[in-house]
């Protein structure tokens, strides 16, 4: 196995695009021969540097159309077996990652790990009302407390609309992920003048089956899941800097960075690697 400090850049390289492209921690050692301290030690160091770059980057924004979604998964054990010391302390049990998409550039404005909660959507809107200007229209699914926090974010300056999906009765017999059928969604405008023909939360739902093929912890049913919720914040930065940065997305033909222009050039595994060396 190889350490750290003996890390050539190649093998940085490999690991970093083991990583990306959906492989998990013992994959990736198995992959390249480093060992899985140094893995995790590299991906934690890169996801901080990925996580700096972007929080200074992803701002003045002017997004036409913004879509927003949250995605479940668990840090340390389920959250029916979380020990009862454990209980209520955050990092152990479900995590909630929300994640504001670009509908037309795919670019991924902001993001935010949590919980579920009112105080988690009003951080995740600040955030993102800080990161933006001249947005014509934002669309959330119907979860409560994003009405109350897109107000205190925006004021009356978003034309903000949900959409609500409605859902049958399970399927007899259907197992634990095989979720209730959606028979239909009505729209709530709660903002302004939402334009019906792009309420949507469709390209940023689709972005959450991009996550959970390009981060193995996020893939269901697997033992790949986040021991520490810093590991699983890394991995998300790191994940959302080479979508962003270094993938080609096929409807815009360039990257979403160069489609919002922020970026004049397709990044390389190398380039972000270099994020390590900036202050």
């Amino acid at each position: 196995m190889v350490s750290m400090n003996t890390l050539s850049k190649e093998k940085r390289i490999a690991v970093v695009g083991a990583l990306v492209e959906g492989c998990s921690i013992r994959a990736t050692v198995r992959m390249t021969g480093v060992a899985k301290n140094t893995v995790v030690k590299l991906l934690t160091d890169l996801g901080r540097a990925c996580a700096a770059y972007q929080d200074r980057t992803l701002r003045g924004l002017a997004p036409k159309r913004i879509q927003c979604d949250e995605i479940w998964a668990f840090c340390h054990a389920k959250q029916k077996n979380v020990p009862a010391e454990k209980q209520g302390v955050f990092g152990y049990g479900d995590v909630w990652t929300w994640v504001a998409l670009d509908a037309d550039a795919k670019l991924v404005i902001t993001w935010h790990v949590g919980l579920r909660l009112a105080s988690d959507a009003q951080a995740f809107m600040f955030d993102l009302a800080g990161r933006v200007v001249d947005i014509a229209q934002l669309t959330t699914d119907g979860f409560g407390a994003y009405p109350a926090a897109v107000r205190e974010a925006f004021g009356d300056q978003v034309d903000y609309a949900q959409l609500v999906k409605l859902y049958g009765a399970e399927n007899p017999g259907a197992g634990r992920y095989s979720p209730p059928k959606c028979i239909g969604s009505h729209c709530e405008y709660v903002i302004g003048a939402a334009d019906p023909a792009h309420i949507s939360t469709s390209h940023v739902e689709r972005q959450n089956l991009t996550m959970r093929m390009g981060m193995r912890r996020f893939t269901r049913l697997t033992n790949a899941f986040s021991k520490k919720v810093e590991n699983l914040s890394a991995a998300v930065a790191l994940h959302f800097m080479q979508y962003n940065f270094c993938r080609i997305h096929q409807p815009v033909r360039i990257t979403p960075a160069m489609a919002a222009g922020i970026s004049d050039h397709v990044w390389s595994v190398e380039e972000l690697l270099g994020l390590l060396n900036r202050k």
